[in-house]
């Protein structure tokens, strides 16, 4: 059988580099930030991490080795993913959204947008990439013909692009200082489209700090600071674009070219987002089977020789090898196939699916183990559940977004059902 999940060199040496940062600058990151009660605040604090995250190559890590980068196999980063997931989310996605702000340059980029990537290729300094898409009310159905759309636009004015609208959810999108990032793939609309059909109007913009420097004061602005149940250390605001203007060699995508850029980006995080989930179980896992071996609840004997709580562990761990599995098997597939490439995308979209459901679940069972011991602000489990929560809607929310794109995968006359298991059946 073509099957082997014994880690190669490579992937073993990622996975250990990727748990000794986990275990050294990540581990005591939460003491650090949750001395602030803001969460921009906390956010900010980070920044000495991140730092050392950008020396280690882990944003480097994250493009490909076509545009200079050190960016390797999408399992190699879901082993990285997971590793640092288990330990510290709320810092561990700072760092890895900064790669999806990355990921549209990764697929679309050409030789002339290797200058964008200058800060995040030199290793030095704590450069902050985002991808710019939601939008307040929402993009769930942003490509429906006849609907509002997306609200952003941009206006060609000689050889400047003129950007105007409101976005929101976009982690690191205004920087450590929140007057912008180091680099935004804005997603947006041209105001002169060709066509009445939605998807030829996206486009995709690169703003970079000092394009809004440039700029007149209130250009690019903070509206509101949003605090989130989970990953308290996280920044995703609302911002506004005002009249902003960038050269004309900004455009990353063309209009009529973005949405599948976008698309095919979030395919790529879709697979990670599995693996932010098995991190997740995996912490919770170690956290309940720990109490259950260490508590009796003035029992005769350990909480593990109980059947009960050892079904609940032994369904979590179930749970957290059968994401581990689709959740590689949907990174291999992704770049490696067998099927084409609606064939290889669902696989992607189940990971992120399943994986982020279960992960609810899975945090759900270990608390009931627990017990009301869990509900004590000084265990992991309040924090990992909150953590939790956002898997199964952000990041394409599973039942607006996800579903929906697996629902028109298998209403598509080609639908053939497991391509991409076996290949294609014709």
């Amino acid at each position: 059988m073509p099957i082997d999940f014994h880690l190669s060199a490579t992937e073993q040496g990622i996975r250990s580099a990727a748990a000794a940062f986990a275990a050294g600058p990540l581990k005591y990151a939460k003491k650090t930030y949750m001395k602030y009660q803001n969460h921009h605040e906390r956010f900010q604090s980070t920044r000495p991490i991140y730092h050392q995250a950008v020396a280690g190559g882990l944003v480097k890590g994250q493009i490909a080795p076509h545009l200079g980068g050190a960016g390797g196999t999408l399992i190699e980063a879901a082993i990285l993913v997971e590793e640092m997931y288990t330990v510290e989310p709320s810092t561990s996605l700072t760092i890895f959204s900064t790669g999806l702000g990355l990921t549209p340059i990764n697929l679309a980029g050409k030789p002339e947008h290797k200058e964008f990537l200058a800060p995040f290729l030199s290793g030095e300094g704590e450069p902050l990439a985002s991808l710019v898409f939601s939008e307040p009310g929402g993009v769930a159905n942003y490509l429906e013909k006849g609907a509002p759309g997306l609200l952003t636009t941009a206006t060609l004015e000689g050889d400047e692009w003129v950007l105007n609208g409101e976005k929101i959810w976009a982690t690191n999108s205004a920087g450590w200082d929140f007057e912008g990032a180091d680099l935004q793939c804005v997603v947006c609309r041209t105001t002169t489209p060709s066509s009445d059909e939605p998807a030829d109007s996206i486009m995709i913009l690169l703003v970079t700090i000092a394009d809004i420097r440039r700029n007149a004061p209130g250009a690019f602005k903070v509206l509101r600071q949003v605090s989130t149940a989970g990953h308290t250390a996280c920044s995703g605001p609302h911002i506004k674009y005002t009249n902003l203007r960038v050269p004309a060699k900004n455009i990353l995508c063309p209009p009529g070219t973005g949405a599948p850029i976008v698309s095919a980006a979030f395919d790529c995080t879709a697979v990670l987002v599995g693996a932010m989930s098995v991190g997740i179980m995996r912490a919770a896992f170690d956290a309940a089977l720990a109490f259950a071996k260490g508590d009796n609840r003035r029992g005769a004997s350990e909480l593990l020789t109980r059947q009960a709580v050892a079904d609940l562990l032994s369904g979590i761990k179930m749970q957290a090898e059968a994401c581990r599995a689709l959740t590689w098997k949907a990174a291999n597939c992704l770049e490696n196939g067998p099927g084409d490439y609606n064939a290889r995308r669902e696989l992607a979209l189940a990971a992120k699916i399943y994986c982020s459901d279960t992960c609810t679940k899975a945090v759900t069972e270990a608390i009931n183990v627990v017990g009301i011991t869990a509900y004590d602000a000084d265990q992991p489990f309040a924090d990992l559940l909150t953590t939790a929560m956002v898997l199964p809607i952000f990041d394409g929310g599973n039942v607006g977004i996800r579903r929906r794109h697996m629902q028109q995968l298998m209403l598509s006359k080609d639908y053939d059902s497991w391509a991409s298991t076996y290949g294609p059946s014709k």
